[in-house]
């Protein structure tokens, strides 16, 4: 069975997590597998969007954390046996737990925010842990009226990873933020879009469809204005309002070379509906 199914149709990129039984918990390989999947989507320009989903009642529900008594696991479920040289048991050396974290979890978040492509969470079911900010990380969410987001990490006696400490400020507030970290309780999908963590909640049947218009319509448009689009909104938060603004003249001048800009204009003026080629 294919942990991961990607399939391409209509300049979209399907990507779906497939451990249905596992409420698609991710493992160490199908992690990497999506950081794969994702630089290709980015890269190639046949695609226009990128949509992520999972199978059965699951979204992700985070790092697999069902490790081997020979290897053992780290706090966020990466097995040992996937470590930097060093010692083969259970037994961890300072560094190893922030090595892991660095090339697995935080990774796989990067490789969204940095996908050149807009991507969509069409999420199906529970989002939770590493599967929650893998959700929040994409820049627009779809959620079905069944699923739910939960910080799960203090349940463990952990703190969060994945960059959830990066992004759910960015998006609620801190204070928001706080609370749902402190006391790690299930988000439904009406409270998450009343938070401002979901754009849209669809019913369960219905959330393909709507995933799939929102992909259509972005992969039809200019793909490097959105590219470049998505660069500056996620640099905006980290950045004052004069690098802001120079970033922004660049971006300008950088999308003005491509042809979607150039029709785009000629359009305006011709009084037409512009023909993007997504370059």
């Amino acid at each position: 069975m294919d942990t991961v199914r990607y399939v391409i149709a209509e300049r979209v990129a399907h990507l779906t997590l497939n451990r249905p039984d596992a409420l698609n918990a991710l493992t160490p390989d199908q992690r990497d597998h999506v950081i794969h999947l994702l630089a290709e989507a980015s890269a190639d320009p046949g695609i226009g969007a990128v949509v992520v989903t999972g199978t059965g009642r699951g979204f992700c529900t985070g790092a697999d954390l069902r490790g081997t008594p020979a290897t053992g696991t780290t706090p966020t479920g990466t097995t040992t046996a996937e470590r930097a040289p060093g010692p083969t048991t259970a037994e961890r050396i300072p560094g190893d737990v922030a090595r892991t974290i660095r090339l697995g979890a935080q990774r796989l978040i990067a490789a969204v925010l940095d996908c050149e492509k807009p991507v969509i969470a069409a999420v199906n079911g529970t989002a939770a842990g590493l599967g929650a900010h893998l959700a929040l990380a994409c820049d627009l969410v779809l959620a079905a009226e069944s699923a739910r987001f939960i910080e799960v990490f203090v349940r463990r006696g952990l703190v969060p990873d994945g960059g959830g400490a990066y992004l759910l400020p960015r998006l609620i507030g801190p204070h928001r933020a706080k609370e749902l970290m402190f006391f790690g309780d299930a988000l439904s999908a009406p409270e998450a879009e009343r938070l401002g963590l979901v754009n849209r909640v669809v019913p369960d049947g219905e959330l393909p469809k709507a995933a799939r218009e929102w992909a259509v319509r972005l992969a039809n448009g200019p793909t490097r204005a959105l590219a470049l689009t998505k660069q500056l909104v996620n640099a905006s938060l980290d950045t004052d309002r004069a690098s802001a603004f120079a970033a922004e003249a660049a971006a300008q001048e950088i999308n003005m070379t491509t042809r979607d800009a150039q029709d785009g204009v000629r359009a305006f003026v011709e009084r037409r509906s512009p023909d993007f080629q997504g370059r």
